[in-house]
């Protein structure tokens, strides 16, 4: 039976159980699709680390004796729309069936629902065979409960993989070594050098400007840096557990101006288009940890796993149990607009100044840049989560929306209620000056509330504790700072309101 399967751009795995026979009477379809690129404005560096890694995904298949057929965004027959993609290559090709794998994305799920639905050959899907849990996982396995713990569920996970476990008990002793995992980098250990994979992209990247794709952010287009094969996926695998896993957990929080990427992985792209697994992630950080040369405490690989197996598996399944509605969730009721800065980077306070032009100059910033400076400024000036989604899911490399939506939605603006987190992630200055140097040097001062260099982080805080406290006031996670907040005289309030609005009506003047 002549077969046509389709391969999104986020299903690059080799290893999947399609490949492992070549069958003659079966073509695979995979093309770049304006459909992709325009839905929201992605990265360039985005957009061409899912063109590069497609195509030589592409090409290792035909390389294996499989039929490929294949649409560059540029190619006068590429329908650029999914539906007219898929119908006319099944007369093209004579197919008799039509094959998928299950995307992660709700709105694709849905479109190659509603496209099998009209086709008149039989068609099926597969799973993408990545994932360490299926769509229902985390549903059942939180079914009856009124609250989604992570860590109850992290635990599970461990236990069923049997993954750093003594029979029934965690090794060393303990679940979670988070509280291990707050250091301030301070310039010792010296950072290793970065795992140099680069490439000239500027072919691929004049195929993107030529087609009028529209981006954001900047490319160095021989110098890009990214992981674009399963081999570059691996060999970026191999420099983290090698060099970089012994101090992994320690500084995971830290935030430095001279550092972008300290101790991470920077695994997240190849991990989220599927050229390397999160099981062979995890086994290649553990065999490290094994090797009795090394001395990497426990501390640091149970930060790593609990990202991997824990927090990755854990927002998929709050993902696919809480879709669509989940996309229009905002508890908080928040409508400001985000900044202009968050497109440029033009602003005096550093430490969104830094996090922010990083994000544009690299595609890239680390998770407390992510939640504890873009994410906690825009909670604290009440954005539109639509906004903050837009933008999480555009400027990041890795942003994909299952994994996007669930951290900034949910995590970061605290719009779904607590569905994710039981509490908001809002801080202060202290916190910032707590785990990096953003604050030494910055126009304003960490140490003043309602000044005019004072740092806004400061009256913005208490301001949306004040705002917001007939939500919170019955969260017992933020029972101290309600008891706090209400012993603030009226005198500091006003001022610290007042402060507060010039800033979240004016925040492009600071």
């Amino acid at each position: 039976m002549k077969t046509l399967r389709l391969i999104l751009g986020d299903q690059l795995n080799l290893q999947h159980s399609w490949f492992r026979e070549v069958d003659p009477d079966c073509v695979y379809l995979m093309a770049e699709m304006r459909q992709e690129t325009d839905y929201v404005k992605h990265h360039i560096q985005k957009v061409v680390a899912f063109f590069l890694a497609m195509r030589s995904f592409a090409k290792a298949l035909k390389s294996q004796g499989h039929q490929v057929i294949y649409y560059k965004i540029g190619d006068e027959k590429n329908p650029q729309i999914l539906e007219e993609l898929i119908s006319r290559e099944i007369d093209t090709q004579g197919a008799e069936k039509f094959e998928y794998l299950l995307p992660d994305e709700y709105r694709l799920d849905e479109q190659l629902q509603n496209i099998t639905k009209s086709l008149k050959i039989e068609s099926s899907h597969s799973d993408t065979e990545h994932f360490l849990t299926d769509r229902n996982t985390l549903k059942d396995f939180f079914k009856g409960k009124k609250q989604l713990v992570m860590e109850s569920f992290y635990r599970m996970m461990r236990k069923k993989y049997n993954i750093m476990m003594e029979g029934e008990e965690p090794e060393g002793g303990q679940w979670n070594y988070d509280k291990s995992n707050r250091k301030k980098w301070k310039g010792d250990p010296a950072i290793p050098e970065e795992l140099d994979l680069r490439k000239d992209v500027s072919e691929v990247l004049e195929e993107v400007h030529q087609a009028g794709i529209p981006t954001i952010g900047n490319i160095e287009p021989e110098k890009f840096n990214w992981p674009t094969t399963r081999e570059e996926g691996l060999e970026l695998l191999d420099h983290f557990r090698e060099n970089l896993l012994v101090h992994f957990g320690d500084f995971q929080d830290a935030l430095h101006t001279d550092e972008k990427f300290l101790f991470h992985s920077r695994l997240s792209f190849a991990m989220n288009v599927k050229l390397i697994s999160p099981k062979e992630v995890i086994d290649a950080v553990i065999k490290q940890y094994r090797k009795k040369e090394n001395e990497i405490d426990i501390s640091q690989v149970e930060g790593f796993v609990r990202q991997i197996l824990g927090w990755r598996e854990f927002m998929r399944g709050i993902y696919w149990k809480e879709m669509p509605e989940y996309k229009e969730k905002n508890e908080l009721s928040n409508h400001h607009p985000l900044p202009d800065f968050y497109w440029t980077g033009n602003t005096e306070m550093n430490c969104l100044k830094h996090s922010i032009k990083q994000s544009l100059d690299e595609a890239y910033a680390h998770h407390i840049q992510r939640l504890m400076i873009t994410g906690n400024f825009a909670l604290l000036t009440q954005c539109d989560p639509d906004e903050v989604d837009a933008w999480y899911l555009g400027i990041y490399i890795d942003a994909i929306e299952w994994v996007e939506i669930t951290n900034t939605r949910g995590m970061s603006q605290f719009a779904d209620g607590g569905i994710v987190a039981t509490k908001p992630y809002v801080s202060s200055a202290n916190y910032i000056n707590k785990m990096g140097n953003y604050c030494s040097g910055c126009t304003y001062d960490h140490n003043k509330k309602t000044t005019e260099d004072a740092c806004p982080f400061n009256a913005l805080y208490w301001n949306f504790l004040d705002a917001k406290k007939e939500v919170f006031k019955d969260n017992p996670r933020m029972g101290m700072m309600m008891n706090l907040l209400a012993k603030k005289d009226e005198k500091e309030m006003d001022q610290i309101r007042k402060r507060a609005k010039k800033i979240i009506e004016h925040p492009d003047q600071f």
